[in-house]
């Protein structure tokens, strides 16, 4: 009967494992990560920054790895426009991205809120007294809850939305940063961690 704590003990690490955070940016280099489009990435002062190029094109940074259900955790802070977003569950061919985006946008823009690309378009929206959480200029937090078909994100720790979508349960994907196309974004990004739940 020695062999049975033995086991459990094992079992028991086996699942503290699955739930540990891990970083899934380095804070020195895109490691992890593969560009897509022209618009520029880079690591200053241990800092994610995601600018416009000269093509003024939409942009994406997205994660090697593909996850299904975790919770992300993150900063951002907008140094310009701010239009952006972080992906989920998504696939990306060149500059079109398919999956579902939690939006990182300007006050008023809905940060927070679920965005489908090249689909069914908005999902759903934070109220209006929620939008006012946005930090702009300053460092703001990101959770994004994704279990089963349902996600649930906070910005600055207020709950923003929670949807129930079976199609977005049907599958996994990449995280993916978003620049916006237009020209003049600039946001840096910092303590991007994932939990795989």
């Amino acid at each position: 009967m020695k062999f049975i704590p033995l086991l459990f003990l094992i079992v028991i690490s086996q699942l503290g494992f699955a739930q540990k955070s891990e970083k899934l940016f380095n804070g020195k280099d895109l490691k992890g990560w593969k560009v897509h489009g022209t618009e520029k990435w880079y690591v200053s002062k241990g800092e994610l920054i995601c600018e416009s190029g000269p093509d003024k094109q939409y942009g994406y940074l997205a994660t090697e790895k593909e996850f299904k259900d975790f919770e992300l955790t993150l900063l951002f802070k907008q140094e310009s426009n701010g239009n952006s977003g972080i992906f989920f569950h998504s696939q990306i061919e060149g500059v079109i991205v398919n999956g579902w985006q939690a939006e990182v946008a300007p006050m008023g823009k809905h940060s927070g809120g679920i965005y489908e690309s090249y689909g069914r378009g908005w999902l759903i929206q934070p109220t209006a007294d929620k939008e006012k959480v946005l930090k702009e200029g300053d460092w703001n937090e990101m959770k994004v809850l994704v279990k089963g078909s349902t996600v649930t994100t906070w910005l600055n720790g207020t709950e923003m939305i929670t949807l129930t979508d079976e199609k977005i349960g049907s599958r996994a994907g990449k995280i993916a940063l978003q620049i916006h196309d237009g020209g003049g974004v600039k946001v840096k990004w910092k303590n991007i961690r994932i939990k795989t739940l």
